[in-house]
């Protein structure tokens, strides 16, 4: 059986290290935001290419983070709406909706998955505020548009990068750095993925930054000064020195899945597969490869029979979610028809080109 995803594997290349870091971790003592956590928010920032990185507790902790700081900043208050692509997992929406915002669902570009640009204008109403773009399955979304549209309507771009480690803009900027700020999660199946729950905000924005610094460690400016209502949403000590190591690698990592995309894009042929679009840019580092399939349940358990793993990002989408039920009457075609025929084949880092020509072999019979 070839897996969808096999983390022991991929991770089992960092494994001598991570040892020495443990190690290195106990002996020091210090477990709560020491020296890891500010040499790896150092690292990242550098990375991204921005001026500030502060390591959080998870992905959804990082955009909900945002939008409360937004808030005790006085450019958001609780009411005001956030445009966000219909297509993404619910975390994104959650986010909004957790911090008293109003999501504002938008269709995606059946291409590219990303959010349709063209359909935002008339989204907007004098209660929209800010943009939730989403890098979906790895490709960053239309920056230049989205930069635009927000520049026109005086809006708050934020990006949830939660799946776009590393991919970059034909300027040069990378995914975290394309917004006003940017949100990551490094849940252990990401690009670049922890050993547990992750995350981080990236922004260039110092008086946000310093804002977020705060919220995410009780509201604290020292050890027993509290000046706002804050959250414990913390980077784990451990965790950012095991993405210490895993960040060194992640460019040749993302290389290895795009020349495996690439496998898939020049040797699937089968009509009744609709493969990703791909640039063939920098723009997107395939956190997963996505195909559609009209006869979606047919294809998994033909391709289970084959000994071969797939997955579904995602089945259900978020308005149409029990969570979510004040939605669950609105009909967005787009986003309805990729739910139900998205599958993802598997792509990682240790898979191996033998496996890749199997795969391929198996979905062109299909």
């Amino acid at each position: 059986m070839i897996k969808f995803l096999d983390l022991k594997l991929i991770n089992k290349n960092f494994e001598k290290e991570f040892k020495a870091r443990f190690d290195a971790f106990l002996d020091s003592g210090q477990y709560i935001l020491g020296e890891e956590v500010l040499k790896f928010e150092e690292q990242f920032a550098a990375y991204c290419g921005v001026k500030h990185c502060i390591g959080v507790s998870s992905g959804l902790d990082a955009l909900q983070l945002i939008f409360e700081a937004y808030k005790l900043l006085g450019k958001l208050k609780e009411g005001d709406e956030v445009i966000v692509p219909a297509n993404t997992y619910i975390a994104t929406i959650l986010a909004i909706s957790n911090t008293r915002l109003v999501p504002v669902l938008v269709e995606p570009n059946i291409d590219t998955y990303n959010i349709d640009v063209s359909k935002i204008e008339s989204a907007i109403t004098e209660k929209t505020k800010a943009i939730l773009g989403v890098h979906l399955y790895g490709q960053l979304y239309n920056v230049e548009r989205l930069e635009e549209v927000c520049k026109i309507n005086n809006l708050l771009l934020i990006e949830d990068a939660a799946q776009a480690h590393g991919a970059q803009y034909i300027d040069g900027r990378r995914a975290g750095n394309v917004s006003d700020a940017g949100a990551f999660s490094f849940y252990p199946t990401k690009n670049l993925g922890a050993l547990g729950d992750a995350g981080a905000v990236t922004t260039n924005d110092t008086e946000l930054a310093e804002a977020i610094f705060k919220l995410r460690n009780y509201g604290r400016t020292s050890t027993y000064r509290n000046d706002i209502k804050g959250f414990n949403c913390r980077l784990d000590e451990l965790q950012a020195t095991f993405l210490s190591v895993k960040l060194k690698h992640l460019d040749s990592d993302n290389l290895k899945r795009n020349k495996l995309a690439n496998l898939y894009l020049n040797n699937i042929n089968n009509s009744k597969i609709t493969l990703p679009y791909f640039s063939g840019e920098k723009d997107h580092v395939f956190h997963q490869f996505v195909i559609r399939c009209e006869e979606r349940e047919k294809f998994v358990d033909y391709t289970k029979n084959c000994d071969i793993q797939t997955s579904v990002h995602y089945p259900i989408p978020p308005h149409k979610q029990k969570a979510f039920n004040g939605y669950n009457t609105l009909s967005l075609n787009v986003t309805e028809k990729m739910h139900k025929t998205v599958v993802s084949l598997p792509l990682h880092p240790a898979l191996k080109t033998k496996e890749i020509n199997k795969i391929v072999k198996a979905v062109n019979k299909f």
